[in-house]
């Protein structure tokens, strides 16, 4: 058993989950939230499932290949992804290294996040969304 600060947050609000990273992951660490997190959508059959990365100030190729992944594979179980709070640098960074979050929504924040989920799902079918959340 480890101890110390929790890495990763994954908690339910109705039928969605907001998983957070509170630190950087190693590649094992990222796995395991993938399977965790793919594990609790089925369990909680939820709708929507928001990823806050707020607290990453790096976000390199695996782990944004594992956001894909999560993304697509949430999809395919009913879920609809979107990603939150990508730092400015990480954004440029990822640009710059032409990494991208593919088919993934991305919002500024949680709040944003959440009005984003509850917008594409208040129609009731999970659709592949188009990128960032458009402005109101």
């Amino acid at each position: 058993m480890t101890s110390g600060p929790k890495l990763v947050s994954i908690l339910r609000q109705g039928s969605y989950l907001i998983a957070s990273i509170h630190t950087a992951l190693d590649d094992t660490q990222m796995d395991r939230f993938r399977e965790d997190l793919i594990e609790q959508i089925g369990r909680h059959r939820s709708r929507g499932v928001v990823i806050d990365v707020a607290a990453l100030d790096v976000l390199d190729s695996f782990g944004t290949r594992t956001l894909r992944t999560i993304g697509e594979v949430a999809r395919l179980r009913g879920a609809l992804t979107v990603v939150v709070g990508i730092q400015p640098d990480v954004a440029l960074a990822m640009v710059a290294l032409g990494m991208s979050t593919g088919a993934i929504a991305t919002a500024l924040d949680l709040e944003e996040g959440l009005e984003y989920l509850n917008g594409r799902l208040a129609g009731g079918a999970v659709s592949r969304p188009a990128g960032r959340v458009p402005p109101p």
